[in-house]
C-alpha cells in the first residue's frame, strides 16, 4: 500500500446490502471505488452495533483495493490481532476509545497494519500532535459516529485545515468520514483531505443488479473536486 495524496473515494459498506456484501464490494470497486471502508461498531462506544472480525475476514477476499477498517469500539487493544488476522490493511482507533492511544497505535503497526487515529467532532486537532510519528491516517468525523446518513458538521473544515498544517510533509492521509456528498467533498478536499468516505452518497439508487448508479455517484464526488488540489 503506497502513499500519495491523490483523491480516494472509500465507499462505506454500512450503506450496502448487508445480505450481499461480497457482490456489493465487487460491484462498487468495478465502478471506481479506490478503497473499501468498513465501520465496526460495538453498541457501547457508539449507539449502534454492526459486525466484527469474522465478517471482515469473510469479505476480505472480495476487496481488491484497500480494506480500511474503522473501529468505533472500546476497548480496542484486545481486538487488534483479530482484525490483523482478518486482513485489514488500515486499522483506525478513536483517540477517545481508551486511555493509551499511543500504545494502541504501536500495537496496530506491530501487527503489520497501517495505523489510523480518528477524531470525534468535539475532539480538537491538537489531540493527535504527539501521535503523528506513529500515524498513517487521521480520520476526521464530520458527523457524530454511529449512524450513516447524517448531516455534515461544517465546523470540522477548520479542524482539517489545522491538521494539514500540522502534518506538513509527513506521509499521512487525512480521511473524512460523514456527510460526504458532491456538495461537501470539495470543501474538505480544498483544505487538505485525500480520502473521502461516502456511504449513502455512493450506494443510493443502485444495486448489485444495477451498479451503474454507484459509478455515477462516485464520479460525481470525484468531479466536484477536480478543480481543486
Amino acid at each position: 500500500m503506497s502513499f500519495d495524496r491523490n483523491l480516494k473515494i472509500a465507499p462505506s459498506i454500512l450503506s450496502a446490502d448487508f445480505a450481499n456484501f461480497g457482490a456489493e464490494i465487487d460491484a462498487v470497486e468495478a465502478q471506481g471505488a479506490d478503497w473499501i471502508h468498513v465501520d465496526v461498531m460495538d453498541g457501547h462506544f457508539v449507539p449502534n452495533l454492526t459486525f466484527g472480525p469474522p465478517l471482515v475476514k469473510a469479505i476480505r477476499k472480495h476487496v481488491r483495493t484497500v480494506m480500511d477498517v474503522h473501529l468505533m469500539i472500546a476497548p480496542v487493544d484486545p481486538y487488534i490481532e483479530a482484525f490483523a488476522d482478518a486482513g485489514a490493511d488500515v486499522l483506525t482507533a478513536h483517540v477517545e476509545a481508551g486511555p493509551h492511544i499511543h500504545r494502541t497505535l504501536q500495537a496496530i503497526k506491530g501487527a503489520g497494519m497501517k495505523a489510523g487515529v480518528a477524531l470525534n467532532p468535539a475532539t480538537p486537532a491538537e489531540a493527535v500532535r504527539h501521535l503523528l510519528d506513529l500515524t498513517d491516517l487521521v480520520c476526521v468525523m464530520t458527523v457524530n459516529p454511529g449512524f450513516g446518513g447524517q448531516s455534515f458538521i461544517h465546523s470540522q473544515i477548520d479542524k482539517v485545515r489545522q491538521l494539514r498544517e500540522m502534518i506538513g510533509d509527513r506521509p499521512i492521509h487525512i480521511e473524512i468520514d460523514g456527510g460526504i456528498t458532491p456538495a461537501t467533498a470539495p470543501l474538505m478536499r480544498e483544505v487538505g483531505a485525500d480520502v473521502l468516505v461516502a456511504g449513502s452518497a455512493v450506494f443510493k439508487g443502485g444495486s448489485v443488479d444495477d451498479p451503474a448508479p454507484y459509478g455515477a455517484n462516485i464520479r460525481a464526488i470525484r468531479t466536484s473536486c477536480d478543480t481543486l488540489v
